[in-house]
């Protein structure tokens, strides 16, 4: 017997339901999503090598104080831990995952952007971008990531860093980091000109145009 096409209402009912099954408070599920226990994997551009050697990160564009990190300097900074829920536009959801990074309202701190700034392009080694603003940005669970689960963050989920926006769909946390324009206009990044929603709000269910 041929199933019927899975809408995404009723993807939403079977996460609420597989939620319940996994014992996880179903007002925890942004609508349309279902819990995993894995960390899927999806690349949109490729897996490059960064060695911690090679790496930095800029903060520039729109700011009284342009920098780079070196990999030291970002371990020498102030370091949050925190435990929080990861949504996918793709429609999995990952609960209670554990990081450690800087936070980058740390960094737009110390960059000090011009008055009227209020957007930032995220830029990557691999040659991907994505767009937030700078009010997103400056949330204290927003990190440049370098650890997950207590070990050094794996080449495949953007090792050695990466943007971590929990409260955004998870294209929105850049892999492989190496920069934040910030600008007074925003500037849609790789995905976002590519018909995913400017804000990407998974509460909102903010996946497209």
């Amino acid at each position: 017997m041929r199933r019927p096409p899975l809408t995404p209402r009723l993807f939403g009912q079977r996460g609420i339901k597989r939620a319940e099954k996994l014992g996880i408070d179903p007002a925890r599920l942004p609508p349309g999503q279902s819990p995993t226990l894995k960390f899927p994997l999806f690349t949109s551009m490729g897996e490059p090598d960064v060695d911690t050697a090679e790496w930095s990160l800029s903060v520039h564009g729109n700011v009284h104080e342009p920098f780079a990190l070196r990999w030291d300097e970002l371990l020498a900074l102030p370091q949050t831990s925190l435990t929080t829920d990861l949504h996918c536009v793709t429609r999995w959801s990952k609960f209670d995952t554990a990081w450690r990074g800087v936070r980058v309202r740390d960094l737009l701190d110390r960059a000090q952007p011009f008055a009227g700034a209020e957007h930032a392009l995220a830029s990557c080694f691999d040659g991907y971008t994505t767009n937030l603003p700078l009010e997103v940005l400056r949330h204290d669970d927003v990190l440049i990531a370098w650890e997950h689960d207590g070990r050094p963050l794996p080449r495949e989920h953007g090792g050695p860093a990466r943007l971590l926006v929990p409260e955004r769909y998870l294209w929105k946390s850049a892999k492989w980091i190496r920069g934040l324009e910030v600008t007074r206009e925003r500037k849609l990044g790789f995905w976002e000109r590519n018909g995913y929603h400017p804000e990407g709000d998974p509460w909102q269910e903010q996946r497209h145009w």
